[in-house]
């Protein structure tokens, strides 16, 4: 058996998420291995860095899975191309695909990932990218927002932006960055947001619900050190909402 790992990308919008459930629903992970059967006749098991909810999208997901030797070699190249044209017209594409040494896990070995969000601020509602951004109909202040991100900077435990159904054993993670920028969207006075989380590790919705928190900063509803004392209250209630699936990208994972 050959370890493979694979880089993949993914618009989330018409999938139940990356784990696989029940026959009939469209997932991430089932597409893949689905793709993979049909190109190598191997049923194999996908194991992923981390998995994605419903509409959440990615640029740089990784997993891996263990493969017999094919009927001729292939190389990465040949793998990734072979299944993709069993992924069309799915809204999946395996980037890459790379032997590696058999201990490679795509989860456990990360040690950084790399969530961006996308907010769209104008009245007008997205044509183009609909389903690709949190479209966000007033004006959101960036800077006082950026300002109230600096409070999350750091190892703090995270349960105020953390889902009730999150499986992790501790609400402790350590966030190395938290960057928001605004920039011109149109040329007609609308805006977007990208904000951009860092860490090993995150918990369940722990990106949205601190995006979602941060847009009260953004709409002056908070100020921005309403932030330290959402997070130290340790409760989701002491939180802000979640923020739509539709802006969240995982967009890279080093090992």
């Amino acid at each position: 058996m050959t370890r493979w790992k694979f880089t993949i990308e993914y618009n989330g919008g018409r999938f139940a998420g990356w784990q696989r459930q029940e026959e009939g629903i469209a997932t991430i992970q089932g597409a893949i291995e689905q793709a993979i059967f049909k190109f190598s006749g191997q049923q194999i098991t996908l194991h992923v860095a981390g998995r994605t909810d419903a509409g959440v999208h990615a640029r740089g997901q990784v997993a891996h899975a263990d493969l017999a030797p094919f009927k001729k070699p292939m190389d990465g190249f040949e793998v990734a191309k072979a299944i993709n044209a069993h992924l069309r017209p799915r809204k999946i594409t395996v980037v890459s695909a790379e032997v590696v040494d058999s201990e490679f896990h795509a989860r456990f070995h990360a040690v950084n990932k790399l969530y961006r969000y996308r907010i769209l601020c104008r009245p007008a509602p997205p044509a183009l990218e609909r389903g690709l951004v949190w479209h966000h109909k007033r004006p959101l202040n960036a800077e006082a927002m950026a300002e109230g991100a600096k409070f999350l900077l750091g190892h703090h435990d995270f349960t105020t932006f953390r889902d009730s159904q999150c499986q992790a054993k501790s609400p402790m993670k350590t966030l190395d960055r938290l960057d928001v920028k605004a920039f011109d969207y149109d040329g007609s006075g609308g805006r977007e947001i990208i904000i951009e989380a860092e860490g090993r590790s995150f918990l369940h919705h722990q990106v949205r619900n601190m995006v979602g928190t941060l847009a009260l900063v953004g709409e002056g509803k908070w100020q921005p050190a309403a932030i330290k004392t959402a997070l130290e209250a340790r409760d989701r209630k002491a939180g802000g909402p979640t923020a739509p699936a539709d802006g969240l990208y995982l967009m890279r994972i080093d090992y």
